[in-house]
């Protein structure tokens, strides 16, 4: 929009809790080159960062006005609190979750400069968790039949049959203050302006374009939970009514469609399973038949066009309750289809071995018995053995709660790895069936297989295993190389069984809450595992140092790289007994591969010199390695977010940025928010080393900055919170503010 034009736009946008999609939604609105456009961003006194990530957009864009409130007053009455302070000629009423598409802003603004509506609608799409985008089902309406450029309710009734929200359309402020239209408290705040303007306008105008996209959340969306809430839609309606009848005899003949309208919303509310409690049904049907006859328009037929309405509507007007649930019941039971196809799923994956039958059977006997309350499961990297967060967790409960019981899930080859004194069972032998049917506790960084059976009154406490540089969950469905033959639909099955999901900054909090939608608490206390490096002594480190066998005196570079989805098999992203030999006699490389790679000794294998390169991808401890280092060299891995807890430099090495970003997605752009010296090429590697710019000041402040935004909450406590809330059940005060993470969810970089 050029800026000659003389409209205005403000788009106002309640928030709260929803850090995770937040910066995709500001994003998508605060376009460049729109200079008429405001953003008025109501902090609802979100518990979240959504306050910190607001003030850091709106440091750096002028259009952007913040305001915080104290006390949290629902989205009605913070879009009220926008609308008072709004200067545009037009206001948008925008989700904080949702996102608007590319180029809308330009073609909205466009749209109304051209026709100067009171109100200007548009079109929309659900997005939903597994990645399909659906348009709407009324988008026929903006084509059939065709409209004029501007018109009103009268010339198009179809008008009031479209979605009720109020982000699928612009309104004129002034209009919207001359009829005294403001948003109610309470659910369904919506309807008493969506359809009144619509009632009201002289001028509506059509962009026929899908410019709003509505995110179908999994959880978290107020109108998608079973609360007495639902309740407030009676009020909504009586305030639409009211406003019909204070607009004259010329609303006479909207009347059935709008008290149409009003029947089908409220069998909509009722009807769905995740709406009224069941216990309410009755009491809300009874204000249904209380609506019917006070708004009933004279001489009304019930509509016939859903297989079964017009006896609802029959039903509803005499109040028959048990007439509805009849008609309301489902025709078919769905006992035998399930059970028919649980026989088939079976067969197809081949569970009709008697070893497993037995297994299943055992384990299905032992969980109907009682759950022993003071036992504890710990796991780690799919059965590896005993490491990571759990492991921090596992000996701070040892310590603060001695009366749980503490065993650890080990492979058969895991076993030679477990530290001496810890319990564990093998996976797969009876006694493991035996203890994850019966623990009260789950601690895992990873998921637990599929066939374990969550039991109401277990619990899980999630710890997942790295701060998120690179999309994870439901992000990666943008990335398939990244993603490959990932099931999302059986990761968030998964991910469902969390009840607590341990973040270590706000960055990781945000990607939890996009990555895995699911009904867990989000523990922001820091990384259990960090709490040894922000413990570590020098004397720690000169007996690590002594035995991994670095020579005294040298400079240790831990090298730690990630793993490259595009690549089969490992392979260094340098030359490394060329760099080594460079670097000279006074360094030591601690080659720490990673995971995924089933490696020997590559050092001797690839004929690196070994009193320079020490192969460590196989020792059983990532924070003794760190320890053990004086810097860290890696490229995209979250070892660098841990490493950060040192104050010891970190050099990246990011010769296939670009590539990483396109294929596995990123959260934000680590060349431009680095914990140290990038290098892009093997010369600048070794310089960072060699001329020990590393250790320099722009390398210092870039360390400081990095550990501001992604250490803010590693305090060394990290493991005795998690303890604390799970397993003693004690609440904790919320996380202190951090710096918010740089970068977009939208933006690959």
């Amino acid at each position: 929009m050029s800026s000659e034009y003389d409209i205005s736009l403000s788009i106002i946008v309640p928030v709260h809790k929803v850090q995770g999609y937040l910066r995709q939604c500001l994003d998508s609105l605060l376009v460049p080159d729109v200079p008429n456009l405001e953003i008025i961003a109501i902090d609802d006194a979100s518990p979240d960062a959504c306050g910190e990530i607001l003030d850091e957009y709106a440091e750096r864009d002028s259009r952007m006005k913040v305001r915080h409130l104290t006390e949290n007053v629902g989205l009605g009455e913070a879009r009220n609190v926008g609308l008072d302070m709004a200067t545009g000629d037009y206001v948008w009423f925008f989700d904080s979750d949702d996102y608007a598409t590319d180029g809308a802003v330009r073609a909205i603004c466009d749209r109304l400069v051209e026709t100067r509506p009171d109100v200007l609608m548009f079109d929309y799409a659900r997005s939903y968790w597994n990645g399909r985008v659906k348009r709407s089902i009324i988008n026929h309406l903006f084509r059939e039949p065709p409209a004029p450029e501007v018109f009103t309710l009268a010339d198009r009734p179809s008008l009031l049959e479209m979605f009720t929200s109020i982000w699928n359309r612009a309104i004129r402020r002034e209009f919207m203050i001359e009829h005294g239209l403001r948003f109610n408290s309470g659910y369904y705040e919506d309807v008493s302006i969506t359809y009144p303007v619509l009632m009201a306008a002289e001028r509506v105008s059509f962009l026929d374009r899908v410019c709003y996209i509505y995110r179908q959340r999994r959880s978290g969306a107020i109108t998608k939970t079973a609360s007495a809430k639902h309740f407030d839609a009676f009020d909504q309606y009586d305030r639409i009514f009211a406003f019909m009848d204070h607009l004259g005899p010329k609303m006479d003949r909207f009347r059935p469609l709008m008290f149409n309208r009003t029947i089908w919303h409220l069998l909509v509310i009722i009807e769905r399973a995740d709406r009224v409690y069941p216990s309410e049904k009755q009491r809300f049907f009874a204000e249904m038949t209380k609506t019917y006859n006070r708004y009933k328009p004279p001489g009304h037929v019930p509509p016939d066009d859903e297989p079964g309405l017009a006896d609802k509507h029959r039903a509803i007007e005499r109040g028959d309750f048990r007439a509805w649930e009849r008609l309301n019941s489902p025709k078919l039971t769905t006992k035998a289809k399930k059970s028919g196809r649980k026989v088939r799923r079976l067969q197809k994956r081949g569970v009709v071995r008697s070893k497993e039958l037995a297994k299943e059977r055992y384990y299905a006997m032992r969980r109907h018995l009682p759950i022993e309350e003071n036992l504890a499961v710990f796991a780690a990297y799919w059965y590896r053995g005993y490491s990571c967060n759990p492991a921090a967790i596992y000996e701070k409960v040892r310590e603060l709660a001695p009366h749980i019981r503490c065993v650890w899930i080990v492979k058969p080859g895991g076993r030679k790895n477990m530290p001496d004194g810890v319990e564990y069972v093998v996976a797969g032998s009876a006694e493991y069936y035996r203890t994850i049917a019966a623990a009260k506790y789950f601690v895992n960084n990873v998921n637990f297989p599929d066939n374990l059976v969550k039991r109401p009154g277990q619990v899980h406490l999630e710890t997942q295993h790295g701060t998120p540089l690179k999309k994870m969950g439901l992000d990666q469905m943008e990335y398939p190389v990244g993603a490959g033959d990932m099931d999302f639909k059986a990761l968030i099955e998964r991910s469902d069984r969390w009840d607590f999901l341990v973040s270590a900054n706000p960055l990781m909090s945000e990607a939890w809450e996009r990555g895995f939608p699911c009904k867990y608490e989000l523990l922001e206390i820091g990384y259990p595992r960090n709490d040894r490096l922000v413990r570590a002594t020098p004397r720690e480190q000169a007996r690590l140092r002594d035995e991994l066998g670095v020579p005294e005196g040298k400079t240790a570079i831990l090298y730690a790289p990630t793993h490259r989805d595009y690549q089969r098999r490992y392979a260094p992203m340098f030359d490394i007994g060329r760099v080594m030999e460079q670097l000279g006699d006074d360094h030591v490389l601690l080659l720490r591969a990673h995971y995924y790679y089933k490696l020997k000794n590559m050092a001797t294998d690839l004929g690196w010199p070994e009193d320079r390169v020490i192969d460590v991808s196989k020792h059983p401890s990532v924070e003794d390695l760190m320890i053990a280092s004086d810097a860290l060299l890696t490229d995209y891995s979250s070892v660098m977010f841990d490493y950060a807890n040192l104050g010891r430099p970190i050099v990246i090495y990011a010769n296939d940025w670009e590539t990483y970003k396109l294929t596995r997605g990123v959260n934000f752009d680590l060349t431009e928010f680095p914990p140290g010296v990038v290098a892009y090429a093997e010369p600048e590697l070794v310089d960072a080393f060699a001329s020990r710019a590393a250790w320099g000041d722009a390398a210092a402040k870039n360390l400081e900055a990095f550990r501001a935004r992604f250490c803010p909450w590693d305090d060394g406590n990290a493991a005795e919170r998690a303890v604390r809330r799970v397993f003693l059940g004690e609440e904790l005060p919320p996380a202190p503010p951090a710096i918010s993470a740089p970068g977009t969810a939208s933006d690959p970089a």
